[in-house]
């Protein structure tokens, strides 16, 4: 949990986050860091993660890693000191061994941001492995449909 007020909810193939922004996440001039996103964006992805019924601590436990291998990052408007920030997170590529997620960052309906984090999945020696069926099962409900809009 970021701030206070945040909550959780999912509707049809995204999964919902709210926060507030935290002072710590400003800069001199009040608004949010461009660092914070990626902080907002892992917090909307274990989200994600536990709704589906595997919490990444789980995950791990179980010898599942998910390192981010890649990414990206489009800011568009700032978002300011104990704003609410709701956080869209997908799926929009669900392999044998690799994962993307996507997110978009709103206030109110203003989009503050978007961007999207590649992981693979590895064992505890770093060595790539596929992901269990169970776990693709339940990640499938998240995929977004292939004539979904373009990524940034």
């Amino acid at each position: 949990m970021v701030g206070s007020g945040s909550t959780e909810t999912k509707d049809m193939s995204r999964f919902t986050t709210t926060i507030n922004v935290r002072y710590a996440e400003t800069d001199k001039m009040g608004v949010a860091h461009h660092s914070s996103y990626l902080l907002w964006y892992e917090l909307a992805r274990t989200g994600l993660l536990r709704d589906a019924g595997y919490a990444y601590r789980d995950l791990e436990a179980a010898g599942t890693l998910l390192p981010v291998v890649e990414y990206r990052c489009r800011f568009l408007k700032g978002a300011d000191y104990d704003d609410e920030v709701r956080i869209e997170t997908s799926i929009t590529e669900l392999r044998s061994r690799s994962i993307r997620f996507r997110y978009r960052a709103y206030r109110n309906e203003d989009l503050l941001g978007e961007g999207w984090t590649r992981h693979i999945c590895v064992n505890r020696e770093n060595t790539p492995r596929r992901f269990d069926a169970q776990v693709v099962a339940a990640l499938q409900k998240y995929l977004e449909p292939a004539d979904s809009p373009a990524e940034i």
